[in-house]
């Protein structure tokens, strides 16, 4: 017998909803991910062309870091209050006015006179360095809320994809844009892609946001006043969600490692430009360029598979996937600067872009696997541990490639993401073999522990059990 709310999952009726429904919030993703992509094309591209235009401006090359510097900052920062933001705005009016403050502060800096310029360049970093945050964080967090939780990996997959392609595209067209139509043109191009990712974001109805509202309609009349009044306490539920993800030794552990690596991350792109000098003083570019295009190409590819295996088995590559992806990225990265033969190095490129693109995948995907009302604390968290290992990265590897080589730079930044992450894998390993074996095991003994259904379902993130176990078909 129908229920009252209608067809259940095992009716024919049921089945075609819910088929209807997933191809739906999928078309709406795709939508979303071309805006995505669009919008990082501009920040891309303005990474290059803004650079240029304060070096130009300024004439010092000190004014090109302390505009880095100050853009890494206000990233850091944000990453701190996006997780208080979601409990109280919606995913999808934080993505919208991130979009618009960028491409209105595009506007301010074109009309800026010549006296206001300097100020107007400080307002840009510090609204593009907050902002990008805001809407990335925003993004990866309400994934599950936008295709569901069997859907994350390959929507994850997805929005690396996209972004890597404008990656590619942004760095290879920005020296032709600047040469050919001058800065204010490369500054409205850039407007322009913010402005069209916000009406992408104003025409989709995106869920997310909100978390502790969302977590509460799943725990009963008590349970929800509880949750209402953690989500408006915002001081007070803001410890609360940090000190449930310190309490997550593997899942510290893991943000930790995201930290370190960012750290190595500064090391190669320091160091690919005076590489790529020694190799070819008379132009160096063609290097960064061609490894930068070929570690894409080995992103995407990687994107290709990890759709394919998530589509064919039910499974994501897991935490696991992520430790390991990071051995063999740092490994690669480090490759790249032993002096190989091109052929062989453009092969450690493409190596390096899959591993990357493996371990992108992963550790979203396994973050996305917190409870909403956490969720954003986690990725805002992992944010600034993001920032805050590359800002520090490329102060000490800028002062280190002075005295060292670059393989020699690379080497012990990378190196230190390799020893994390061994440890990370051992972790995880031993976690995994005090588990309890069998049906009652994860599943059952999560229930029985009396944690919440969607623990149950979802697994322990914070002991690295859930990515790569099989997801509910319905």
């Amino acid at each position: 017998m129908g229920s009252a709310d209608g067809p259940t999952a095992d009716e024919p009726d049921g089945g075609s909803r819910k088929t209807r429904d997933t191809a739906v919030s999928e078309r709406r993703f795709r939508f979303l991910v071309a805006g995505y992509a669009v919008s990082s094309y501009g920040t891309f591209l303005n990474m290059v062309a803004l650079n240029l235009f304060v070096y130009e401006t300024t004439g010092r090359a000190l004014a090109m870091g302390l505009f880095m510097a100050v853009r890494l900052a206000s990233g850091f920062v944000a990453g701190l209050v996006v997780g208080g933001l979601l409990a109280r705005f919606s995913a999808k009016s934080i993505m919208l006015w991130a979009n618009v403050a960028q491409g209105g502060v595009m506007l301010l800096l074109i009309l800026a006179p010549d006296s206001l310029v300097t100020g107007a360049l400080m307002a840009v970093s510090v609204v593009i360095g907050a902002c990008g945050t805001l809407f990335m964080v925003a993004l990866r967090s309400s994934i599950p809320e936008m295709v569901g939780e069997d859907r994350r990996a390959w929507a994850n997959s997805l929005s690396i994809t996209g972004r890597s392609m404008a990656m590619v595209a942004g760095f290879a067209s920005a020296g032709v844009v600047v040469s050919l139509v001058g800065y204010t043109a490369a500054f409205l191009l850039d407007m322009a892609t913010f402005v069209i990712c916000a009406v992408t974001v104003a025409l989709l109805p995106i869920a997310g946001g909100k978390g502790a509202g969302s977590e509460a309609g799943a725990s009963g009349a008590s349970g929800a006043g509880k949750g209402e009044k953690e989500a408006k306490s915002g001081p007070r539920w803001r410890p609360v969600a940090f000190l449930a993800l310190a309490a997550a030794p593997g899942l510290g552990l893991m943000v930790a490692l995201r930290g370190v690596d960012a750290f190595g991350s500064s090391s190669h792109n320091a160091a690919l430009p005076i590489y790529s000098t020694s190799l070819d003083a008379s132009n160096p570019a063609v290097f960064v360029s061609a490894f930068w295009c070929v570690w894409a190409l080995g992103n995407i590819g990687a994107q290709q598979v990890i759709q394919r295996y998530t589509q064919r088995t039910g499974k994501t590559v897991g935490a696991l996937g992520f430790g390991y992806g990071t051995v063999v990225m740092s490994a690669a990265f480090i490759a790249a600067f032993a002096g190989f033969p091109l052929a062989v190095t453009a092969v450690i490129a493409l190596v390096a872009g899959a591993a990357d693109g493996l371990t992108e995948v992963a550790y979203t995907s396994h973050l996305q696997t917190l409870p909403a009302t956490l969720r954003g604390h986690a990725f805002g968290l992992s944010a600034t541990f993001e920032n805050l290992g590359f800002g520090v990265g490329m102060i000490l590897v800028a002062a280190a490639l002075d005295r060292f080589s670059p393989l020699a730079v690379v080497g012990w930044s990378h190196g230190a993401a390799i020893v994390v992450a061994v440890v990370f894998l051992l972790r995880v390993a031993a976690l995994r073999r005090a588990e309890p074996a069998g049906p009652m095991g994860r599943a059952g003994g999560a229930g029985r522990a009396g944690l919440r259904k969607e623990e149950a379902v979802e697994g322990r993130p914070d002991r690295g059990d859930r990515d790569g176990a099989e997801v509910s078909r319905g």
